[in-house]
């Protein structure tokens, strides 16, 4: 199953713009870099999806080797950043793990 729109561009809501960065302190670049550098995993985010939208996290580095998790959706074939923070200690062994196997 193919979740990335191609070629991946982004949309991005003005709102979440300035939140990530002051909340999280990660840029516009940092949050695009995360889908175009490997390895990356994505999966289905039950938990905030609905019958109207469905949500994805992915867990990915920055090109600085920042490791990021971002929750993202998928709107007229572009990628909208809903949020984008620091991986949490449990997700960055997941990663590490998944960056060990490839």
């Amino acid at each position: 199953m193919r979740i990335l729109p191609d070629p991946i561009s982004f949309i991005w809501d003005t709102g979440n713009l300035t939140k990530n960065l002051v909340k999280h302190n990660v840029t516009i670049t940092e949050a695009e870099e995360l889908f175009i550098n490997e390895p990356i995993t994505i999966a289905v985010d039950r938990k905030h999806s609905s019958i109207h939208e469905q949500r994805y996290y992915a867990l990915g580095k920055s090109k600085n080797n920042r490791t990021l998790f971002t929750a993202f959706t998928i709107r007229d074939s572009k990628i909208r950043i809903i949020s984008i923070r620091d991986m949490s200690n449990k997700e960055r062994q997941i990663y590490e793990n998944l960056e060990n196997d490839s």
